[in-house]
C-alpha cells in the first residue's frame, strides 16, 4: 500500500433515511490529480467531508495515507471544501498567521512561501473583502498549503472563475502536484479543465461510483472512430480486409473502424461499388462532457 493516498471501501453515508453516499469504494495513488464528476447531490462534496472527518461515515472503511492514527495522517492532508473561509477585514497574510497560529505553525515563513506559490505576494497586504472570486480562492489554496500536505482536496475550486482565472488555477494545480509531488482529489462542473489537470476519474452518480478510469483509458474510448451498420456483416468484413483497413465487429450489425485512412466519402464509395446496402456510417468523437452524458443516459438519466 506504498503507492496508496486513499482507499474508500464501501462507505455509505446515511442523514436520516436520505441516503448520500452508496458503497462507495475508489482509490487515489501517490501522484494522482484525481478527478471526481458528478452532479450537484451526487455526493462530491458529502465524500470529501467524510475523508476529512467533517462528518462521519455511516459504515464502510478509509485508508488514508498510512496505517497510523488516522487523526495524525488528517494534519498531512489540505483542504478546501464548498468556499474558503476567511476574516474579512483582515489581509491576506493576518488570515494565513492565524491559521498557522491554529495549526500550531510557528515558523512564519510558510506564509511568503505559499503566498508565492499561487501568485498573491502583491496582495499579501490587500483585505480580503476586496478581493475578486479568483484570488479569493488562490488564498484558500495557500491556505490548504500552509502545511504543505501530502493531499490535497478541492471542492469545486474553479467554478465561477474567468477563463483567465481558471487558467491561472490550473497553471497552480499541476505546479503543486509537479514540483511537491502532492496528490490531488479536485470536483469541478467544468469538465473541461478537469480532462486537462486530472489523470485519473472517479464518475459519481446518486451517491454511487459507477465508474472510475485513467485519461489514458478515456482517451482510448473516446478516440475517433467510424461506425458501419449494415445487415452484410461479412461482405462488408471481405471489404474492409481488400482495403486493407483495420475493424472490428461488435454484433452481428455493427463494425468499428478505430484508426480509418479512408475518408467517410471514399469509404461509402467504395462500400456502393462493392454492391453492400448500409444502413448508417458515421464518425463517433467524445471528449469528457460527451462521455458522462452518455453514462448518465445509461443509467436512466437525461
Amino acid at each position: 500500500m506504498t503507492n496508496m493516498i486513499l482507499d474508500l471501501k464501501n462507505v455509505t453515508k446515511k442523514f436520516g433515511q436520505d441516503l448520500a453516499l452508496d458503497d462507495v469504494s475508489l482509490t487515489i495513488f501517490k501522484g494522482d490529480i484525481y478527478g471526481l464528476i458528478g452532479r450537484n447531490g451526487a455526493g462530491k462534496t458529502t465524500l470529501m467531508k467524510i475523508i476529512t472527518d467533517l462528518i462521519r461515515k455511516t459504515s464502510g472503511t478509509i485508508f488514508l495515507l498510512s496505517d497510523r492514527p488516522y487523526s495524525k495522517n488528517l494534519e498531512r492532508v489540505g483542504a478546501i471544501i464548498e468556499a474558503p473561509v476567511a476574516y474579512v477585514n483582515l489581509t491576506a497574510f493576518q488570515n494565513l498567521k492565524i491559521l498557522c497560529k491554529q495549526k500550531g505553525i510557528k515558523d512564519y515563513s510558510v506564509i511568503q512561501e505559499a503566498l508565492e506559490f499561487v501568485n498573491l505576494t502583491k496582495t499579501a497586504n490587500k483585505k480580503f473583502k476586496h478581493f475578486s472570486l479568483g484570488m479569493k480562492q488562490r488564498l484558500g489554496l495557500a491556505m490548504a498549503l500552509l502545511n504543505k500536505p501530502d493531499f490535497l482536496i478541492l471542492d469545486e475550486p474553479i467554478n465561477g472563475l474567468d477563463p483567465i482565472a481558471i487558467i491561472e488555477f490550473r497553471e497552480i494545480l499541476e505546479k503543486i502536484n509537479r514540483e511537491r509531488n502532492t496528490t490531488i482529489l479536485i470536483s469541478s462542473h467544468i469538465l473541461s479543465e478537469l480532462y486537462q489537470v486530472s489523470n485519473r476519474f472517479g464518475f459519481i452518480h446518486n451517491g454511487k461510483i459507477i465508474e472510475e478510469i485513467s485519461k489514458e483509458e478515456l482517451d482510448e474510448k473516446c478516440a475517433s472512430t467510424t461506425i458501419i451498420e449494415t445487415k452484410q456483416i461479412n461482405d462488408l468484413a471481405v471489404l474492409l480486409d481488400k482495403l486493407q483497413v483495420n475493424f472490428k465487429i461488435t454484433d452481428d450489425s455493427h463494425v468499428v473502424l478505430p484508426e480509418n485512412k479512408l475518408t467517410i466519402s471514399d469509404l461509402n464509395n467504395a462500400i456502393f461499388e462493392a454492391d453492400i446496402r448500409i444502413d448508417e456510417i458515421r464518425k463517433n468523437d467524445e471528449n469528457l462532457e460527451d462521455y458522462y452524458t452518455n453514462m448518465l443516459l445509461k443509467v436512466g438519466e437525461n
